[in-house]
């Protein structure tokens, strides 16, 4: 039996409200079908580690995966790497079109450029992206999702060739001032398999219709279109000013899916700054009283 192994994977019932949906196995494997006209490639997948996870794909001979700038860990000999111009999409149009990819791109804040990788052997070869900080890959089935999928910036990882790396303006200005991850926030478009990253664990929550979630603003990794996003004011000075959370939470409505992060990296960097010895001396006597005294003789 192979490592990889392909099926068409049915959609998931909704879980009920207020329960997550059942954890990935740590072996995760997935065959997606390409759609008419052969714009998507279908890749096989599994999902290795714990804390700090890699996806490792395979490739048919002729499929390509893309994926964001730095996230590489290694390659098989077959495949073959090459920069692109825009979002590495198989896009109509000539240039003008790759230069609105990127400028769609540079205006989520990330690098003009996007890296393919094909493989060009005549067997299956390996490609494999590591996430960025302790957390979980996400696999994202956009056939499943309706096609569309809202996801804060620096959260895609890779993806199959043909997906479609695009901006989500927040249409109200409440949201973009005060919605923790700014007015503008990355679309994944297509019928392909995408991989975002969340920072530590993940809570998958259906919303009913109507059905109401208050939500740290940077714990929100990823939504489906039909659910709407609001700003909500924590409602008191006194909680506002010294509660430690902020002044607005994100006000997310139903129905639809929502994907929530516990470890957003903001609330990561934050923490590391905050510990970090702000003298520019060295931290090798940190947590150490002792430490410190002999420290301060040498």
């Amino acid at each position: 039996m192979s490592l990889f192994s392909s099926y068409n994977a049915p959609s998931p019932a909704p879980t009920p409200s207020g329960a997550p949906a059942p954890a990935p196995s740590p072996m995760s494997s997935f065959g997606q079908a390409p759609v008419p006209g052969g714009r998507m490639d279908a890749v096989d997948y599994e999902i290795k580690g714990a804390e700090m996870q890699f996806v490792e794909v395979e490739l048919d001979p002729g499929e390509a995966a893309i994926g964001e700038a730095g996230s590489l860990m290694f390659m098989e000999g077959g495949i073959q790497m090459d920069t692109v111009f825009g979002d590495g999409g198989r896009q109509e149009g000539g240039f003008m079109s790759k230069l609105l990819g990127a400028g769609k791109r540079l205006i989520t804040g990330e690098s003009l450029f996007t890296t393919v990788y094909s493989n060009q052997a005549h067997a299956k070869q390996r490609v494999a992206f590591a996430a960025p900080y302790p957390g979980k890959i996400l696999p994202m089935d956009l056939r499943q999702l309706g096609g569309m999928l809202i996801c804060q910036k620096d959260s895609f990882l890779c993806a199959a060739r043909g997906v479609s790396l695009g901006i989500h303006f927040q249409q109200k200005l409440s949201v973009g001032f005060f919605g923790g991850e700014g007015f503008i926030m990355q679309k994944l478009e297509g019928d392909g398999l995408a991989f975002v990253h969340a920072g530590g664990t993940v809570l998958r929550r259906e919303l009913r219709h109507g059905e109401t979630l208050l939500i740290d603003t940077g714990c929100v990794v990823a939504y489906t279109p039909n659910v709407d996003f609001e700003i909500q004011y924590v409602g008191k000075i006194k909680t506002a000013l010294f509660g430690g959370e902020g002044l607005f939470f994100a006000k997310m409505t139903g129905p639809g899916t929502v994907w929530l992060q516990s470890l957003p990296f903001s609330r990561l960097a934050s923490r590391v700054f905050a510990a970090a010895p702000q003298t520019g001396g060295s931290s090798s006597d940190e947590g150490s009283l002792l430490g410190g005294f002999l420290g301060g003789n040498r």
